[in-house]
């Protein structure tokens, strides 16, 4: 995707969500705007000391967001979860702490812990 367009998109997503989040594409289709993340991979920090690898995504879901000119704007997320290598135990990120430790408001985590769990 070029800068500049996606510059002009992270302009619309809540603050703070592409430091976690990579935008894959953006669909313009005639019941709206999709635009499709996936959260990028890198272990949560509190995770950090011990050996985890990706084990893909979580199902992707679809959240209705703030509409553009008229237009309705979905963000079709794809959350990431990571297995531990020794106990075979699948962990996720933990937004609660993301929020109290990045610029994101408090809102959004709100948002994401309601909507991930």
């Amino acid at each position: 995707m070029a800068e500049v367009q996606k510059e002009l998109i992270s302009a619309l997503l809540p603050v703070g969500i592409l430091d976690y989040f990579d935008i894959i594409r953006v669909e313009d289709s005639d019941i709206g705007l999709n635009i499709y993340l996936e959260e990028n991979n890198s272990i949560p920090q509190e995770f950090k000391s011990l050996i985890y690898h990706s084990k893909g995504f979580y199902p992707e879901i679809r959240v209705q967001d703030f509409p553009i000119r008229g237009k309705k704007v979905y963000l079709c997320i794809k959350r990431r979860r990571w297995e531990n290598q020794l106990t075979g135990e699948i962990i996720s990120r933990d937004w609660s702490l993301v929020q109290s430790g990045t610029r994101m408001t408090a809102e959004f985590a709100a948002f994401l812990k309601e909507v991930f769990g």
